[in-house]
């Protein structure tokens, strides 16, 4: 197993408009972007076979693309079409293709997968378009890694100092939480959390009752937050981090709610404060990020680390092209404090 084995998001359905090109890299490649004839999405490594220029560069006419330096043309399949200085005497040319890529269409995101395997599929976002459910989508450049990205967004403990007031304050409030690692996935459900919710408690959970408040990390890159707080006051946050490269992760996050009759009077509300929330873990791990950089990634864990060393193992194993789902399973109790 790899990580080119994966689906990784390039774009959003409405930034890839017919005759658009767009640049992306993916796990260090370069990719071009673009619509064949029919509509479909396509993904070529972003080089032209001739005298190796940036296709992402060229334009697009009729679903081809066309080089910006010789003006080489390519179809849909990477297939050379044309060479204006071969003029009415061109022949389809012996030499390789541009390099293709799967492409699918999900959801309003197009993903990519940069090989051949067939095992897996794309995430489904929960409740996506879906009667009474409301999303907000926003993007955002970290910059570190796909580990460390997912780690973030599944982790409780670092809201009250880095999201005080808005998301959680101290309280010294003790939780206890299961994780358990299964399957190569990572599954987290927390017990005692009330009110402990920020700017919104009170709207979100007037009560006070317990809240039903799971986690879930998929291999490699997929994390879900999901709050139930009873009827029309459910809450999905889930991010598909992307690997540009080892240090620039870039993360699509859908905010998915159910809130009844405020869905549309509260979407401006999510929407600033999921910015918000998450320019702030922009930040922070930036930083960490520098550190790293410095100094190397010996971290030092206690219990409530473990979902990320649960997150780690499972990472781990597939950068060395093992299967996670062949680590022992393995559900821990954890009693921490915020």
């Amino acid at each position: 197993m790899k990580f080119e084995d994966f689906w990784y998001i390039v774009a959003l359905s409405k930034q890839l408009r017919k005759n658009q090109v767009l640049s992306r890299t993916i796990l260090g490649e370069w990719l071009v972007v673009f619509r064949d004839e029919d509509g479909k999405p396509v993904v070529l490594r972003d080089r032209c076979m001739h005298r190796n220029n940036r296709l992402s560069w060229g334009k697009v006419n009729a679903g081809k693309i066309q080089c910006p330096y010789h003006g080489w043309v390519y179809d849909g399949t990477g297939k050379v079409v044309s060479v204006p200085a071969e003029g009415d005497n061109f022949k389809q040319l012996n030499c390789r293709s541009a390099k293709s890529y799967q492409t699918r269409e999900e959801d309003d995101y197009i993903y990519v997968k940069l090989s051949d395997n067939n095992e897996f599929n794309p995430f489904p976002m929960p409740y996506y378009r879906q009667p009474g459910w409301e999303t907000v989508r926003v993007i955002n450049r970290f910059h570190n890694n796909i580990t460390n990205c997912a780690e973030n967004f599944i982790d409780i403990p670092h809201t009250v100092t880095v999201h005080p007031g808005i998301f959680r304050n101290p309280r010294k409030q003790k939780l206890t939480m299961t994780v358990e690692r299964k399957n190569g996935s990572v599954f987290v459900e927390y017990l005692q959390e009330t009110n402990n919710l920020g700017w919104y408690a009170k709207f979100l959970n007037p009560s006070g009752a317990e809240i039903q408040h799971t986690d879930s990390f998929q291999m490699p890159n997929i994390t879900s937050v999901e709050y139930n707080l009873g009827k029309n006051r459910r809450l999905f946050i889930t991010s598909q981090s992307i690997p540009e490269t080892e240090d620039s992760t870039l993360v699509y996050t859908d905010v998915t709610y159910n809130y009844g009759i405020w869905n549309k009077i509260a979407r401006p509300f999510v929407y600033w404060t999921a910015q918000y929330i998450i320019s702030q873990d922009v930040q922070i791990l930036n930083l960490q990020q520098e550190v790293i950089k410095k100094y190397g990634t010996n971290f030092a864990n206690t219990p409530a680390d473990t979902i990320h060393i649960f997150v780690e193992s499972i990472i781990d194993k597939i950068a060395i092209g093992e299967d996670p789902r062949q680590l022992a399973n393995k559900a821990v109790n954890v009693n921490f404090w915020v």
